[in-house]
């Protein structure tokens, strides 16, 4: 399914009938790796999951977008839809979008969220990574003034490929600068306005979105649960889809 949302081709699934579950997918992924989790909660309840401007087959936004901006686009997706009561979904990125969302103030009705993963803290740099920053900015800075720029026009861009994350090396120039606005922003003091009950799902292993946010995210939560599963990472409703399921009908409520 299509809908246009300020301009933006928005595409989407719509599956199932019963209480609205909204998931919001994570960074550099498309609805395809969310089809298993999509048909099971679609049993006893209508998924409404929109791939995010920039990914999948959605357009990307016109210009680089912050947390705020995709907090925007999901309300206006929802209001195009006629939701006004709806159960949040988000897995990594997603969980970030819906942490900015509810934190900063809604009118959508949220009886339950559920955070997989969820990106949003921003831990300290370690001394190491700070250097790295440090001789980044130092060479982005040298590689910028026109005389470097005209005896080696490549360089620049091949700084910015050695230095960023496999995310950013893949991504178009907006979602480059989209990637950074939302990695360098923390939302940890968004989370105790979130009263609504928590659900944390978390993989023992995620080197992406590591253990220790699922915990810190627990203490800051008003009513938040943390559950992990064991010997899983960032995608572990993946990985272990049977425990996950098995999470999510207790906390939703659901019976089969």
């Amino acid at each position: 399914m299509y809908i246009s949302i300020d301009g933006i081709n928005t595409h989407y699934a719509d599956r199932g009938a019963g209480d609205v579950l909204v998931l919001l997918h994570g960074w550099g992924t498309d609805l395809s790796l969310y089809e298993g989790l999509i048909a099971h909660l679609s049993r006893t309840m209508r998924v409404i999951a929109p791939e995010l401007p920039g990914f999948g087959e959605t357009a990307e936004p016109p210009q680089p977008w912050s947390a705020a901006d995709y907090s925007v686009f999901v309300l206006k997706f929802l209001e195009a839809l006629g939701v006004k009561k709806a159960i949040l979904l988000g897995h990594s990125n997603g969980g970030r979008i819906i942490i900015k969302t509810l934190g900063s103030g809604m009118k959508l009705e949220v009886p339950k969220v559920i955070l997989i993963g969820s990106a949003g803290l921003v831990r300290e740099k370690t001394p190491e990574e700070l250097r790295r920053i440090k001789r980044y900015k130092l060479g982005k800075k040298l590689l910028s003034s026109p005389p470097l720029r005209i005896a080696f026009p490549n360089a620049l861009e091949k700084l910015k490929n050695r230095s960023g994350s496999a995310d950013y090396r893949s991504a178009t120039p907006v979602m480059r600068e989209t990637l950074v606005r939302l990695v360098n922003e923390d939302l940890s003091h968004l989370l105790p306005n979130i009263k609504q009950p928590t659900l944390l799902i978390w993989g023992e292993n995620d080197d992406a979105t590591p253990l220790s946010d699922g915990k810190r995210m627990e203490e800051l939560l008003p009513d938040g649960g943390l559950v992990t599963v064991r010997g899983a990472g960032h995608y572990c409703y993946l990985e272990q889809p049977s425990f996950v399921y098995r999470v999510l009908d207790s906390f939703l409520g659901v019976r089969r």
